[in-house]
């Protein structure tokens, strides 16, 4: 029967021939002759870990194994082992990290949520004969991070690089979270959408560029929306509009408000630009505190100001309104008792709220009746409340994974992690969620142990967890 069984793998390969004996004998696949047990190390494992099926009580009358995923047919199986020779091979769904050994375990390695199933081990004596068939069923953990604000963060948004810059300096307009089905986008130089105010229009299937009437030819635009100006001046101040472009005709826009740091020529040299600019102070505004829009370079001849919560003059969203011919100011009922303003048009607000946060426009109108206009957005932060991290085992054995999570009720903030009192230092092991409210290491070592901290902060303030400790386990 030994000699039947080898000629049965002559003119195809061993795989083909342990699946056709196998096929022959399907009822003899549940003996009970054999006490074969599989082992899950570890028993639960998540994305990107490696799974270990340690196998016991192997039969000493065995010549073969086969691995098999789903049902024990050819179309599914694994690896196959031979043990007179020390052999082995591949099967058809074997993907490159299949590792087969000669105890009959089987290593998976860097696994996704693809690999959940069940897997059965089929044992093969020298006679051919299937004297085992042991299975077992690996489910795979979704590694996605579960931070909560994942969701707030979906929609397009524009960061400034460095938030303010200095004159002569670069700065990057980088875009966050674009929507996946784009045909291409569209800056402006502005609030209005205006063919005279584009600055460059991008389409992704030609990979080209358009310049516009508003490229000051120190703008680069990259193929992930983002914008880079160099050399900045004074003109350059004020808001940028980016108009993302979709296949099915719809689009989406998004605003950011640049602010040159022009603290030198503005006291040093004032005539250095002759554009009507508004400057924030505080640049962010805290709730509770008051905020000052500061007007500079306004006409000389100026004979009236407007100001309006919205990219338009509107009445219902009117600020306030002064007229130097009728020596009128008039308040909007929003805004009386809480406002003042000043000769040149400078306005402040007492007492901002998150409901203050928003595009403001003023109106400059001169003894020619000339309108000119200045746009401006505000952005109130609260005080950031304190958080808290979840951590998936405070004692970890080595080579498995561990993973942190940041747990914060503000929206809109940044996190940074901290490890034993120092910012934590990236590598290959350990990684950060898209919005870095999610820390995993990787395999672990004992070099990981210790405390960590996550710190959320914004720009008006911070706060930082209770120390959360982590303890590695001998193997």
């Amino acid at each position: 029967m030994e000699q039947s069984s080898v000629l049965l793998w002559k003119g195809c390969t061993p795989w083909k021939g342990l699946l056709l004996t196998a096929s022959l004998l399907t009822f003899w696949h549940r003996s009970t002759t054999a006490h074969v047990t599989i082992e899950s190390l570890p028993p639960q494992v998540a994305e990107g870990e490696n799974v270990l099926f340690l196998v016991h009580g192997l039969p000493k009358n065995l010549i073969a194994f086969a691995w098999y995923k789903g049902q024990t047919n050819m179309t599914h199986g694994i690896a196959w082992y031979t043990l007179d020779n020390n052999l082995r091979g591949p099967g058809p769904l074997n993907s490159g990290r299949e590792t087969v050994y000669r105890n009959g375990s089987l290593l998976l390695q860097n696994i996704t949520q693809r690999d959940t199933g069940t897997y059965t081990l089929q044992i093969y004596n020298r006679r051919g004969k299937i004297i085992s068939a042991t299975s077992i069923n690996l489910h795979v953990t979704a590694f996605f991070w579960k931070c909560g604000r994942l969701a707030t963060s979906a929609h397009p948004s524009i960061e400034l690089v460095p938030p303010i810059v200095a004159e002569g300096k670069s700065v990057l307009l980088l875009v966050h979270n674009p929507p996946e089905n784009i045909v291409g986008f569209v800056w402006f130089k502005g609030m209005s959408m205006l063919k005279n105010l584009m600055v460059a229009r991008y389409i992704l299937g030609r990979k080209s560029t358009v310049w516009g009437p508003a490229y000051g030819g120190k703008e680069t635009v990259y193929s992930d929306g983002s914008l880079l100006l160099r050399d900045v001046t004074p003109k350059d101040h004020g808001l940028y509009t980016l108009l993302i472009l979709r296949p099915d005709m719809k689009s989406e826009e998004t605003q950011v408000q640049l602010q040159v740091d022009t603290s030198l020529s503005l006291f040093c040299n004032p005539l250095t630009s002759s554009q009507l600019m508004i400057q924030l102070e505080p640049r962010y505004a805290a709730e509770g505190e008051d905020v000052i829009f500061q007007v500079h370079n306004p006409p000389e001849d100026m004979q009236a100001f407007f100001w309006h919560k919205s990219k338009y003059r509107t009445e219902v969203l009117k600020i306030v309104e002064y007229s130097r011919a009728m020596n009128s100011l008039s308040w909007g009922p929003a805004y009386r008792g809480r406002g003042m303003v000043y000769n040149n048009g400078s306005l402040m607000l007492q007492d901002v709220t998150e409901n203050d946060a928003g595009i403001y426009t003023l109106s400059v109108i001169n003894k020619d009746a000339k309108i000119e206009k200045a746009y401006v957005e505000l952005d109130v932060k609260k005080y950031v409340s304190q958080p808290f991290v979840q951590i998936s085992d405070t004692i970890v054995e080595g080579r498995r994974s561990v993973i942190f999570t940041c747990i914060s009720p503000d929206t809109d903030v940044s996190i940074r992690w901290i490890f034993n009192n120092k910012n934590l230092k990236l590598t290959e092991r350990k990684t950060l969620s898209p919005t870095k409210c999610g820390l995993r290491i990787y395999p672990a070592g004992f070099e990981d142990a210790g405390e960590y901290k996550c710190e959320v902060y914004n720009p008006v303030s911070s706060n930082t967890n209770l120390p959360v400790k982590l303890a590695m386990m001998n193997e």
